[in-house]
């Protein structure tokens, strides 16, 4: 006797359907086949532990089970539910005829309870896009799935009410979610009215936030990089639909959504620490995995003392800044995962970390500023918009009671700018912003009257500044014209963007 269930394995952040065939035959023995990995393997023990605890009969015949297509490796504990249920049909245990209108997938506990597994959102979208009814999942799963409309979702406690659904014995409601009710919180741990002074920082992450720029926060120890830049996502504009769903498919896929969670609305804040992997930032494995520049999709990824980062870990980022994607590939494997994201790096300008301080002076040795600045590379840094120094705040400012400008009333400007730029580049594919801009946008949209070229050719020769910068303050001027409603860039929006390339000046760090 032949049956057949269906359940799903992940790659990359999409879910590709797994058929589970079970052939009964005359004998006691076991195969399973299809390219399982160790832990699908064992469910063999988990499976017979659960039947024997729920009261089920393991049939005493010669079982082989193939997951096909055999070319896709399957991993992991999922695979416990649709193996059990298989099992069972073979075994008329379970009314087989039904098992073709559900992917079913989880990870069965030795007493027969579901434990939540990962990835089950591209699954239901899966379910949807390959015509089944629905899907049938652990119950801690089930709201996340939900959010896919037209598929039923069936959140399961165990193993018995799974039994009890198929052959009709049990009826379960498909879980419900109200898109309506996921709005995004504007309430933040972190807010810019908690700020004292520092307002032309404020301003430069307001921009930063305006066009989707790259910054650099580069100050002394303590004068307020990682506190600004923990506020910046409360000023950012709320994800649209589409955005929520591929960022949470990749938090599920990462099994980052924990239990009884939907969708997320509120944009990625991911800060590593500096001794992280390439393997960590980047993501991978044998069976590959996002890491933080994918976590980060559609929102921020902080680097606190990015000197400190290796090298040619750093060097990884330049890649996925520019191509919006990173490709991770194996010899039998290569996935592709969004890297949409949003750097805000930080860093201290020297070793001892007092080079242009107001109070106190560095003693670094001559060299050694410059020595620490070029740990960071030509080509990632040309990838950095906007160079931001952050000087300590002084006592006045420090001590004065009155409250900063909140941050749903910066968030009001940057979203007035965002949609300004929506509208200028509807005909332009995978360019939402103007730190997206190339070069055939930049001389449409960004041109100079004379006396701007002017003023722009003076600063880049009178301050030392790099051909690298010329385009980058391009954009960040328009960014600024943008807030300031204008059509054109103006020459104060011009100027104000010379200011943001501290570290392109030949005299920074002599």
């Amino acid at each position: 006797m032949l049956v057949k269930a269906f359940g799903c394995a992940i790659v990359g952040i999409n879910a590709t359907i797994v058929t589970i065939e079970v052939n009964s035959e005359k004998g006691i023995q076991f195969f399973l086949v299809g390219l399982p990995d160790n832990s699908v393997k064992e469910s063999q023990q988990r499976i017979l532990a659960s039947f024997s605890n729920l009261g089920y009969k393991f049939p005493r015949r010669r079982l082989t089970i193939n997951m096909a297509p055999a070319d896709i490796k399957k991993e992991g504990s999922a695979y416990d539910l649709p193996l059990a249920i298989g099992i069972m049909a073979v075994s008329n245990q379970v009314d087989a005829s039904k098992l073709e209108q559900y992917i079913i997938m989880g990870e069965l506990s030795l007493d027969g309870t579901l434990n939540p597994v990962k990835g089950v959102l591209p699954m239901a979208i899966k379910a949807k896009e390959e015509g089944f009814k629905g899907i049938i999942i652990p119950k801690e799963n089930a709201k996340e799935a939900a959010i896919v409309d037209g598929v039923e979702v069936i959140g399961v406690g165990d193993l018995s009410e799974v039994v009890d659904f198929l052959n009709g014995q049990r009826n379960i409601d498909p879980e419900r979610i109200n898109m309506n009710s996921l709005v995004q919180d504007d309430v933040y741990a972190y807010d810019f009215q908690d700020v004292k002074g520092q307002e032309n920082i404020k301003r430069a992450l307001e921009i930063a936030a305006a066009g989707s720029h790259n910054v650099l926060l580069i100050g002394s120890p303590g004068s307020g990089k990682t506190m600004l830049a923990k506020r910046l996502p409360s000023i950012l504009p709320p994800m649209t639909l589409a955005e929520a769903l591929e960022t949470t498919k990749i938090h599920s896929v990462a099994g980052l959504m924990g239990k009884n969670k939907t969708l997320l609305v509120t944009r990625p804040f991911r800060s590593p620490h500096h001794s992280i992997s390439d393997a960590g930032l980047c993501g991978g494995g044998s069976f590959p995995q996002p890491g933080e520049i994918s976590l980060a999709h559609n929102g921020l990824l902080f680097l606190d003392e990015v000197p400190e980062i290796q090298r040619h870990t750093l060097e990884i980022l330049r890649q996925p800044m520019e191509d919006r994607v990173i490709t991770i590939s194996r010899a039998k494997t290569s996935v592709q995962f969004p890297a949409n994201f949003m750097l805000v790096a930080a860093m201290n300008p020297c070793p001892c970390g007092y080079y242009n301080h107001p109070d106190r002076e560095c003693v670094c040795k001559p060299g050694e500023v410059q020595k620490y600045l070029n740990r960071i590379s030509g080509p990632l840094m040309d990838r950095i918009d906007l160079h931001v120094e952050v000087l300590p705040v002084p006592y006045d400012e420090l001590s004065d009671v009155r409250r900063g400008e909140p941050s749903a009333e910066i968030r009001k400007r940057v979203v007035k700018a965002r949609k300004i730029q929506e509208e200028r580049y509807k005909d332009y594919p995978g360019i939402h912003s103007n730190a997206q801009m190339t070069s055939k946008l930049l001389q449409q949209y960004c041109v100079l009257d004379q006396r701007s070229q002017d003023a722009l050719r003076n600063a880049m020769r009178r301050l030392g500044l790099s051909a690298r910068a010329y385009d980058r303050i391009l954009k960040v001027s328009r960014t600024i014209a943008d807030l300031d409603g204008s059509e054109r860039i103006q020459h104060d929006h011009l100027a104000e963007a010379i200011n943001y390339r501290s570290l392109d000046r030949d005299n920074w760090g002599s």
